[in-house]
């Protein structure tokens, strides 16, 4: 690898860890020459991977020794793990020569992610109700909301849009409507007919509601 290469590629990775602190380790290895047995020549925050300069290649840089750089393509974002159990992201990116015909360095970032998974898992335990397993309730601001709210939950309950229902697709919608109150609100109904593309008669038929109180305009 050219001085003036190697040089850019030790300020980036300075640049880099500083920027993103002590959980970022960024390496860079030098494959231009003959020993392939050392070829990090640049690492900053090398206590992630416990490795330092002089230390030896990595799968990515195996893989890009191996392979026709013409079809190597820079790997971003990916979960890697080190011999102790940090969970670490990773991107690999291939450094080419003037002709781009070769590979001759790799410029690798590993950020340790082991706290955040662990936060996450905490988290999810926290947030967790095994009474219910069900996702969050809605807060609606009015009951115009609250009637949109569940005539989408009807749509959920009946496992189908509403042009895809069957007949007694609609029936079971309907019924989850009268039994979660939807025809407590006043003049619901008509807002459940078009919805649902039926008659005042098929929904009464449907649920026998007909002459609650709450329908009265």
């Amino acid at each position: 690898m050219k001085p003036w290469m190697l040089g850019f590629l030790n300020q980036l990775a300075t640049a880099t860890a500083a920027q993103f602190g002590k959980n970022c380790e960024v390496v860079v290895h030098d494959l231009s020459g003959e020993n392939h047995e050392h070829t990090v020549v640049a690492i900053e925050n090398g206590n992630i991977s416990s490795r330092s300069i002089g230390d030896g290649p990595s799968q990515a840089v195996l893989e890009a020794l191996r392979g026709d750089p013409k079809l190597l393509k820079d790997h971003l974002c990916y979960l890697t793990q080190t011999d102790d159990g940090r969970i670490l992201r990773s991107s690999t990116v291939f450094v080419r020569d003037e002709n781009s015909e070769k590979i001759v360095g790799i410029f690798a970032i590993n950020y340790d992610i082991t706290a955040l998974v662990l936060a996450e898992n905490a988290l999810k335990d926290l947030a967790f109700t095994p009474e219910t397993q069900q996702k969050p309730e809605r807060i609606v601001q009015n009951v115009n909301a609250l009637l949109d709210e569940l005539l989408q939950q009807s749509v959920e309950i009946a496992g189908k849009p509403v042009a895809l229902m069957t007949k007694e697709d609609k029936v079971r919608a309907l019924q989850f409507l009268n039994e979660s109150g939807a025809f407590l609100i006043t003049k619901s109904s008509e807002k459940v007919c078009k919805f649902f593309g039926i008659t005042k008669y098929a929904l009464y038929h449907s649920i026998d509601i007909k002459g609650q109180s709450a329908e009265t305009a």
